[in-house]
């Protein structure tokens, strides 16, 4: 119910901020027969606002602790809100007794409302909160996952350090908060899971989204926790390898301690004893290519565009959803992205929850539906990505990305450009092909990635809808031997394979940004 009447709130402010578009356009006059005139506009410009909004969850930021990336969601938002709203009225009444010049006007005085509201209440929050001074260790951190328990001004500043001190190799989890009324909304860009007490199935619920938390960080005096979240807490600490750090013990970042006797196998070990040689790509001469900067504008041009024309699939699709498995609507995962900075993926979700009453693992057989296949067929279970496009952490064309344990190191050359909603190995080897296959193909489309291959990715993409999957083997050796004759395929260890041996070639991380 606060969520819902923190999206009226955005809704009442688009429609002030449209009246008070109309006044700038007629010098500060405002009657009621103008109002009228444009009522069929503004009626649209409200309806397209309250599925974006919606759609971009906006309404689930905790507005006092706004920041930057919550203001540049609200560009994007604008920007579609307008676009759609001059479509949709279009198609009501071709836009008759509209200036031109309104939804310009329009565009800007909604941003400014939006963001103005939101940074009122942040400077206000500021001065009635007490300054805070933390200080920062330089731990040297080995890319570990932290879940934050408490939601405060020093949890703020918490974010802003590790920002500042280690924007890769430490990621946040998620953050419990005392009181459920803020679960669902966001802190800084950082979602609020639940309450500490509820932090057993959190952790269930984030093993399924493929994010495993290392540490958990409480930033409240542990006393003050109520007595069955200090014991769930605890419990947690005893029984698994998760480390339990408390801010009266130690304040800011701090590298985890090394743990022993682990069996399993760390992500980014050897898949095989096969690795690409970044060197040989020519990183430098592709980073040097127009093509990325065109790819990057025809993608949000198109998300935009997709996301105006096909929201009346959307909204349809979402309802059968929650009629299918409940809310709510969406399901994501964290994926490595562009240079391995991982990123939430968003599918509508096509399966029941993953554990039963009693908390036990449903499996995943029991819990696809028959509308969730469908959806899953089609593909249409991935709409959501083009929010993902949109926002620039994902492309239409480009390598799909994987779970984190699936990424490994000897692939890492798939990560020097942004994933894809489709890409070359999907069109090309479908789901059944070997892992080292589909890095094959994923590199070399990073070799050859031009327009006209976009293109024909694209075409063939359809045709794997229309048609089903169908492995080209041809195409799978071809692009073994363009890979080869190039020096871009390394042999780590002696393999069975055709593939030539070569001296590695040192490989420090992606650093092409396309």
């Amino acid at each position: 119910m606060h969520r819902l009447r923190l999206l009226l709130a955005d809704l009442g402010l688009i429609a002030v901020a449209s009246v008070a578009a109309i006044a700038l356009r007629d010098n500060l006059v405002v009657s009621q027969a103008r109002i009228e005139l444009l009522a069929p506009y503004l009626g649209c410009t409200l309806a397209i606002s309250a599925v974006v909004m919606g759609l971009f969850g906006t309404y689930r930021s905790i507005w006092r602790f706004s920041s930057m990336s919550d203001y540049l969601v609200l560009v994007c938002c604008t920007l579609v809100i307008v676009i759609g709203a001059v479509t949709l009225g279009f198609g009501v009444n071709r836009l008759q007794n509209l200036p031109r010049s309104l939804p310009f006007l329009q565009g800007l005085t909604i941003l400014t409302s939006l963001v103005g509201a939101r940074v009122l209440l942040r400077l206000r929050h500021a001065a009635r909160s007490r300054p805070v001074q933390l200080m920062v260790e330089h731990p040297a951190m080995t890319g570990e996952s932290v879940l934050i328990v408490g939601l405060s001004r020093l949890t703020e500043l918490y974010f802003q350090a590790a920002q500042e001190m280690a924007p890769r190799s430490l990621r946040i989890a998620g953050i419990l908060g005392r009181s459920e009324r803020h679960a669902g909304r966001f802190m800084s860009g950082i979602a609020v899971l639940g309450t500490p007490e509820q932090i057993h199935g959190i952790l269930r619920e984030q093993e399924v989204h493929g994010t495993q938390v290392d540490r958990i960080l409480v930033m409240t005096a542990f006393d003050e926790l109520s007595l069955q979240a200090q014991t769930a807490l605890l419990d947690i600490e005893r029984t698994t390898t998760i480390r339990l750090d408390l801010i009266a013990e130690r304040l800011g970042l701090q590298a985890p301690t090394s743990r022993t006797g682990s069996s399993s196998p760390a992500a980014g070990e050897n898949a095989s004893d096969m690795a690409f040689s970044v060197a040989a790509l020519g990183v430098d001469e592709l980073a040097r290519k127009n093509y990325w900067r065109v790819k990057r504008l025809w993608d949000v041009g198109l998300a935009g565009t997709l996301l105006v024309v096909m929201s009346p699939i959307v909204a349809a699709v979402a309802v059968l959803v929650a009629c299918d498995v409940g809310l709510p609507l969406t399901f994501w995962q964290m994926r490595p992205g562009l240079a391995g900075r991982p990123f939430k993926l968003y599918k509508l979700r096509t399966m029941a929850n993953a554990h039963d009453a009693r908390g036990d693992r449903i499996a995943d057989s029991d819990r696809l539906s028959a509308f969730g296949n469908v959806l899953r067929q089609f593909r249409l279970d991935e709409l959501p990505q083009l929010v993902n496009i949109l926002t620039g952490e994902m492309s239409f064309v480009g390598p799909r990305p994987l779970l984190p344990a699936d990424q490994h190191a000897d692939y890492a050359a798939r990560l020097l450009v942004r994933p894809g909603l489709t890409g070359w190995a999907q069109v090309i080897g479908g789901r059944q092909i070997s892992a080292l296959d589909k890095a094959a193909l994923d590199i070399w489309y990073v070799h050859r990635a031009s327009f006209g291959l976009d293109m024909q990715i694209l075409l063939r993409t359809v045709a794997v809808l229309a048609f089903g999957e169908r492995t080209n083997p041809r195409a799978i050796s071809n692009t073994w031997d363009d890979l080869r004759n190039a020096g871009i395929v390394k042999t780590l260890a002696p393999h069975s394979g055709s593939l030539p041996s070569e001296a590695p070639a040192a490989f420090d991380g992606p650093r092409f940004a396309a």
